[in-house]
């Protein structure tokens, strides 16, 4: 820099405005009703899903997939434990 150039000029403007405000002044358009459109059925899926994850949802979901039903079942987790603990099965 020689003597003749002074140095950049800084220059910080605040503006105090409400997103609402802010989004008028720079003409982008409302999303507002879009995005509660939008939560809203994300929480019906969420919603209709949660019976699945229930822990009667999944172990009706397990008997379905064993024709034998609760006592195979039973027997399954039996054998589990009883390998776990190193019983012999019975």
């Amino acid at each position: 820099m020689s003597k003749d150039e002074s140095p950049p000029m800084k220059v910080n403007i605040q503006i105090e405005c409400t997103p609402v405000e802010a989004r008028q002044f720079f003409g982008l358009p409302n999303v507002e009703p879009m995005q509660a459109a939008v939560l809203e059925q994300s929480q019906k899926k969420m919603l209709a899903g949660i019976d699945r994850v229930s822990p009667e949802g999944i172990m009706s979901t397990w008997f379905s997939l064993m024709p034998q039903g609760a006592q195979q079942m039973q027997k399954l987790f039996t054998d589990m434990v009883a390998q776990g603990l190193g019983r012999p099965k019975e």
